[in-house]
């Protein structure tokens, strides 16, 4: 998270550097870790761009440096898609959206994609696809989550504690509607559907 690439934006270590950048932005904001909790680290560095000039950058950063996961289930034999309508305090709004969840140290992704499914769902997978990783916000967030599709036999019970109320299923082309429509507007979940569509797992769906 701290490596310098070449022709990138440089971090800087240097005090006397981090100062002409403070200096160079009229800022005498704090320089570093800002702000930590178990969830996030927002970091603001002090950086050289590509061009030569100095400035601040903010990032937030995953604080147990585990990526997180994100879920799209998959339901009966022709399968179809299972999502949630989760209320968001972000947003303020409910999302209708796959499950996801921010992973725990040393946890690898397969095993934060069913301990999502337990808590949200209230199932255990029969099967876990990967999907590959996904970057949502390259310009602010540093971390990334990776992508999961995972067969279910059921759904169990929703976890309602957490802003969950009601699971919803659905073909995929009726997902993709909505998408299309903008009823859909959540990225992680427009993001895992569009691959689990290019690895194929739609395929007499889509012949439909």
């Amino acid at each position: 998270m701290f490596v310098n690439a070449p022709g990138g934006i440089e971090i800087l270590i240097d005090p006397a550097e981090i100062e002409a950048a403070r200096r160079s932005t009229g800022s005498d904001e704090p320089v570093g870790v800002v702000y930590s909790d178990r969830f996030i680290t927002v970091v603001r560095d002090a950086v050289r761009f590509p061009g030569g000039d100095l400035g601040l950058y903010v990032r937030v950063l995953p604080t147990g440096g585990a990526p997180g996961a994100v879920i799209l289930p998959l339901i009966g034999a022709d399968p179809e898609i299972v999502l949630v309508d989760h209320y968001r305090h972000a947003t303020r709004s409910w999302h209708l959206e796959a499950p996801r969840g921010m992973g725990e140290p040393a946890e690898a992704g397969p095993v934060s994609a069913v301990r999502e499914l337990r808590e949200e769902l209230g199932v255990q997978p029969d099967e876990v696809i990967p999907l590959g990783t996904l970057h949502a916000d390259s310009g602010l967030l540093g971390g990334h989550v990776e992508l999961f599709a995972a067969r279910i036999p059921r759904v169990g019970a929703l976890d309602t504690a957490e802003g969950i109320q009601r699971a919803v299923v659905m073909p995929f082309t009726r997902a993709e509607e909505l998408i299309g429509r903008g009823d859909i507007t959540d990225g992680f979940t427009i993001a895992v559907i569009t691959r689990a569509r290019l690895a194929g797992l739609f395929g007499r769906d889509l012949e439909s």
